[in-house]
């Protein structure tokens, strides 16, 4: 079948590029179209179309072109047209028919056979091109017509012309539809077998999108009339690829729906879909029931995979569509998509559908192909969104992941530094108290160097226990003394302790307090915390510094912002904030203070992070629980 149409397809080329070769009669003598004709019904027995009614002149019945075509009686099975041939000068003459509608077909010229087609298959769109005689001109044209449908006859113009002209159009009929059907069918190859490389969780959408699209592609080759007009041979075989597309088609679309969007309210999604799972097996089961009977059941079947399934169809693009247009007012985007291209293929569908049933089958649906090439758009378009925003989840999954190794990291190096402080601490202070007062004596009774080198060395001890302490309260966050804090007044008090520090560097300190803001804790540990945070605010700055103090409340936290306008910090410096034994400042400190910070915010069962760009400043942000004020009130008495 390949080979074949590809030779059409070749033969199209050709005859679109031959026009040099045309004779010159063509340019002189263009086709003309015949608009009238008539019909006769043939009644009673039939004759199965041996003799052309050359010589019957009654119950003809008047025909205009592209006007609705007579409608078939009751018990009338078989149709006489005949058409008279305008005089002409054409070198090759033929007659060209677009649509003629019936199974059975005999062209006479007079009571000359020139051409005899019969369909074993319920496929009756004919496309004719008719080669004639000189010795025609002005002959009558006999066409008989035999159907088991409820349409027959011509549907659309008759052109009279040179047959190298009109064989384009003869070509032309229905290629498109087969070109753009082998599109489809290559493009639901490619998705299905991509689909295996995707994750599980998108395999059935993949899978079910393959087959709306696959499905598709065989509804446009084997609904074609180009098909069947050079493939007849193969027109049961098309016939019943079609009906399995069609029953493919209807659960794969509404399956992948659901998985899109889910089942629905009441599960109405996936009950539809049950139910044209089932009905699509009756039918392939009836159709090969029919297929091994010879037709015996074609009408029976016909019915039930034509008129009903439209039917169906119809109801399902209306359950679709309302729920898409549900899912759209909740500004699902993939609803919206969706919505545009489902809406297009469904309402163009629908309105088709309609027109055939009103026009009782005397129209052939041509529009909805190209519906479902935006539909099929907007589908590929909802995969590849729902594709990004996979990969999407993992990276953020895997930085979620980094970051939850880094902190299980630092939890571990926290646990066995405090175990190790807590050792050292106990072990080292009490020998340095010991010696502490032993030189302090020592000190009292020396006089000159040694009175200095004594002072130094207290000095020296003092900033040890110090460093001791630190070691303790990182080992030991929790708080011996818990109460409420009333921030207003513990930063008051911090900034009376660091305000002198701020001036002697150069830098100044506003304060902004909301009032009526409590926290709970222990007082000392609290303004250590906030002491060690601003002290390296104080120590970044340079001239004209400032350390702004801002704290509020929202919902039930209380933030605290503590920001400089410093040097700042690089990125890497800034991720390693609080980490054992790391300072920013490597001629001062021992890492140490924002250390013990981080553990006493932590034993508040609060949060903190810092924001700092270099030569911009740096930014604290402490987020603590809010407490009630004494007797149940947020402000202070």
């Amino acid at each position: 079948m390949v080979k074949s149409l590809h030779t059409a397809f070749v033969l199209f080329l050709l005859c679109l590029t031959c026009g040099g070769l045309q004779v010159s009669a063509q340019s002189a003598s263009p086709a003309s179209e015949i608009r009238h004709w008539q019909m006769k019904w043939q009644e009673g027995p039939d004759d199965g179309g041996l003799q052309a009614p050359v010589k019957e002149e009654q119950g003809w019945i008047d025909v205009e072109a592209k006007a609705e075509m007579p409608r078939k009686p009751s018990g009338v099975s078989s149709a006489w047209t005949k058409i008279t041939l305008p005089s002409y000068h054409y070198v090759s003459p033929s007659v060209y028919i677009q649509t003629i509608y019936a199974l059975h077909v005999k062209v006479y010229v007079e009571d000359r056979l020139v051409f005899e087609g019969d369909r074993g298959f319920i496929m009756d769109n004919y496309s004719l091109l008719v080669p004639l005689d000189m010795r025609d001109n002005g002959k009558t044209l006999y066409i008989w017509t035999q159907t088991l449908q409820d349409r027959i006859g011509i549907k659309e113009q008759v052109m009279l012309g040179e047959h190298t002209i009109l064989i384009k159009d003869y070509i032309k009929n229905g290629l498109i539809d087969v070109i753009l059907g082998g599109a489809f069918i290559f493009v639901a190859a490619v998705l299905f077998v991509c689909a295996f490389f995707l994750n599980k969780e998108y395999f059935p959408v993949a899978a079910s999108l393959s087959i709306v699209i696959a499905s598709t592609g065989v509804l446009s080759v084997t609904y074609s009339s180009f098909t069947y007009t050079f493939y007849s041979y193969l027109g049961g075989l098309s016939v019943f690829l079609f009906d399995v597309a069609l029953l493919s088609l209807l659960p794969a679309l509404t399956f992948l729906f659901e998985k899109i969007f889910g089942a629905g309210k009441y599960g109405i999604i996936r009950r539809f879909r049950k139910f044209q799972m089932a009905y699509s097996l009756f039918c392939c089961v009836l159709l090969i029931i029919n297929a091994l009977s010879g037709g015996r059941y074609l009408k029976f079947y016909y019915f039930i995979s034509t008129n009903i399934v439209g039917i169906i169809m119809i109801l399902q693009f209306i359950l679709l569509i309302g729920c898409v247009i549900v899912f759209s007012l909740k500004r699902n985007k993939d609803a919206i998509i969706f919505a545009c291209g489902f809406g297009t293929a469904a309402l163009t569908g629908i309105l088709e559908l309609l027109w055939y049933y009103l026009k009782r089958g005397n129209y052939d649906l041509f529009y909805w192909k190209w519906a479902l090439v935006v539909f099929i758009l907007s589908l590929i378009v909802i995969l590849g969104r729902r594709l990004a925003q996979n990969h999407s989840q993992v990276v953020k999954y895997s930085q979620e992941l980094e970051l939850f190794n880094n902190e299980l990291q630092r939890s571990e190096k926290m646990e066995i530094i405090s175990e190790l402080a807590a050792s050292v601490a106990h072990e080292v202070r009490n020998p340095l108290q010991v010696t502490r007062g032993f030189l302090q004596l020592l000190s009292e009774k020396s006089s000159g160097d040694e009175q200095k080198y004594l002072t130094m060395a207290l000095s020296e001890l003092d900033r040890a226990a110090s460093i001791i302490t630190d070691f303790l309260t990182f080992a030991k966050p929790e708080f011996e003394q818990v109460s409420l804090l009333y921030v207003n007044e513990e930063f008051m008090h911090i900034q009376s302790i660091l305000l002198p520090l701020c001036h002697l560097n150069g830098g100044k300190m506003i304060l902004e307090v909301e009032d009526g803001l409590w926290v709970k804790g222990n007082s000392s540990k609290f303004k250590q915390a906030m002491i060690n945070i601003i002290k390296n605010s104080i120590e970044s700055l340079g001239e004209e510094g400032t350390i702004h103090l801002l704290a509020y409340s929202r919902g039930d936290k209380v933030h605290i912002h503590i920001k400089d306008n410093g040097a700042g910090m690089e990125p890497s410096v800034l991720s390693r904030l609080g980490e054992p034994y790391f300072s920013s400042n490597k001629t001062k400190g021992t890492g140490l203070g924002l250390m013990v910070t981080f553990r006493i915010i932590e034993a508040m069962e609060g949060e903190i992070r810092f924001m700092s760009k270099k030569g911009a400043g740096t930014e604290s942000i402490t987020i603590l629980p809010r407490a009630e004020g004494p007797d149940d009130s947020n402000s202070r008495s």
